[in-house]
């Protein structure tokens, strides 16, 4: 539902700038977490749903989760406030899990039916009930009724209906999910296995009860640049358009810079090296030593492709991904640099919780957590004076943003060095069709290619944590790589470094 401006969208970005404003301040946050509620939804009748309660008591969750804490259950009885002064604590980090059901807003949509609908007609020939290999249709007053004890959701009837009368629903956020990760609770509500979810967090933005959400560091990002760490902002290629048609790239750097960044810089050129060390290796390991090399920059597409297929996990690139290398590169030059990646990505919130990568990056904020920041410090970005952004990538670079960009950035980067050699590619957008490629390279049939895997459809520009729709920023950014004056990987200025960055 990127794109669209909903009230779960409204909701959500008011939270955001919420505790982006007590952050700022230096009130009784305890106290101010537990007014916010009102704050957002004041007065004594719903809104969105039958309850004031019931919705106050859904942006209470959603505020603890922004704030990093853990979701509660109805049965708890604890403030929204419980735990709050472990977010106050510098170097903090939220525990597992990312991605979160508030069980009391989900709405236990069912998992999978087929229905007749009242646009039946009521038609002659009857062949949904002629199709249908249960005897699960029958007629009454004229118009199909389905027996859902009989009916084994194979949409026979869906496609022999001449007025597109049956229709087959699938409850969104387990139809969102490429990894079969969300079934149901004893309640028929939504329950996610954490043992096969990779934070995608496709769930989340197609939820339409806005039942789903992931935890955020909001909170501590603002507590780090208050108390006068020097803060770096690395800022994903899919940044364009996000904030706004008339926010040009030299705009968003003077107006983070007015939030308290010390400087601004693009990952783009963290991706011209992952293209330049993940050409390498191709070169150097397909076929002789792997049957194939899978991209590494995806992290839900990575874990994804290990944890389904374990036998082949040494062939995804071992490769840094942008965001690491940019992080890396910041801190190589600024040692006591703290590094927020600001990017499309929930999966990337995962990514910088590992222990190997907690030192290179110490904050993930998406594009619509940092539309808070800006609402709250009243920054008027589209007016605001322009400074000169830091743009040393390449189109290449540039160009991981949609699907297919990082895998042509690879074949480029080979064909400078390598021009006699021919790469074959194979790319796939969305876990679930990353999942038939791995199966198809398991049965030997993509042997010497380079695969590419996104787990978002349509690239990072699809990503949980976008505001524009995919298809016009897809537009936007190839826009903008167009404009670099670099166009391979093989002509940044930062390759001399990439040995010492890998270390």
């Amino acid at each position: 539902m990127r794109g669209v401006y909903t009230s779960i969208t409204e909701i959500r970005r008011n939270i955001f700038t919420e505790i982006a404003r007590m952050a700022y301040g230096d009130g009784d946050y305890a106290k101010e977490i537990e007014e916010l509620p009102f704050k957002i939804l004041p007065g004594e009748r719903a809104q969105y749903r039958d309850s004031i309660f019931l919705e106050r008591a859904i942006v209470g969750e959603r505020l603890r989760l922004a704030m990093g804490l853990p979701v509660r259950t109805a049965a708890e009885s604890a403030p929204i406030s419980k735990g709050i002064e472990e977010c106050t604590k510098p170097e903090t980090y939220y525990e597992p899990p990312l991605i979160n059901i508030i069980k009391f807003a989900c709405h236990a949509c069912p998992e999978k039916r087929v229905v007749s609908t009242e646009a039946c007609q009521g038609c002659l020939g009857h062949p949904c009930t002629v199709v249908c290999p249960k005897d699960a249709i029958h007629i009454e007053n004229g118009r199909s009724v389905i027996d859902q004890e009989k009916c084994i959701k194979c949409g026979r009837c869906v496609s022999a209906c001449p007025y597109n009368a049956i229709v087959k629903q699938e409850r969104p956020c387990m139809a969102a999910c490429g990894v079969n990760a969300i079934g149901s609770d004893e309640y028929g509500r939504a329950e996610i296995n954490y043992d096969k979810c990779v934070s995608c967090g496709m769930c989340l933005v197609n939820c339409p009860f806005g039942a789903i959400a992931d935890k955020s560091q909001i909170f501590q990002l603002i507590q780090a640049m208050k108390s006068g760490e020097h803060v770096y902002a690395a800022v994903a290629p899919a940044f364009v358009d996000q904030f706004g048609p008339k926010v040009s790239p030299e705009k968003l750097r003077a107006a983070m810079k007015q939030l308290g960044f010390t400087d601004v810089l693009e990952v783009a050129v963290g991706a011209d090296l992952c293209a330049a060390e993940e050409a390498r290796d191709f070169v150097e390991e397909v076929p002789e030593k792997l049957p194939f090399m899978g991209t590494s920059c995806c992290p839900a597409w990575s874990v994804m492709a290990k944890k389904q297929f374990p036998e082949y996990a040494h062939c995804i690139s071992m490769a840094l991904t942008p965001m690491v290398l940019t992080g890396r590169l910041i801190k190589m030059n600024h040692p006591n640099a703290k590094i927020a990646f600001i990017g499309p990505c929930a999966a990337k919130k995962l990514e910088a919780m590992r222990k190997s990568v907690r030192s290179d990056v110490d904050f993930v904020l998406t594009f619509e957590e940092m539309m808070g920041l800006f609402n709250a410090k009243n920054i008027d970005i589209e007016n605001i004076e322009e400074e000169e952004f830091l743009s040393e990538s390449s189109t290449d670079g540039r160009n991981f943003a949609f699907s297919g960009g990082v895998a042509q950035a690879v074949v480029n980067c080979i064909k400078q060095t390598h021009p006699e050699m021919e790469v074959k590619v194979a790319s796939a957008q969305g876990l679930e069709e990353c999942r038939k490629m791995m199966m198809m390279a398991k049965a030997g049939k993509y042997n010497g290619y380079l695969l590419e895997g996104m787990a978002c459809p349509g690239g990072c520009v699809a990503g949980a944590g976008t505001m524009v729709s995919p298809e016009k920023t897809a537009v936007s950014v190839k826009r903008y790589a167009a404009k670099a004056e670099k166009k391979h990987c093989t002509e940044t200025d930062y390759l001399k470094d990439l040995e010492r960055l890998e270390e």
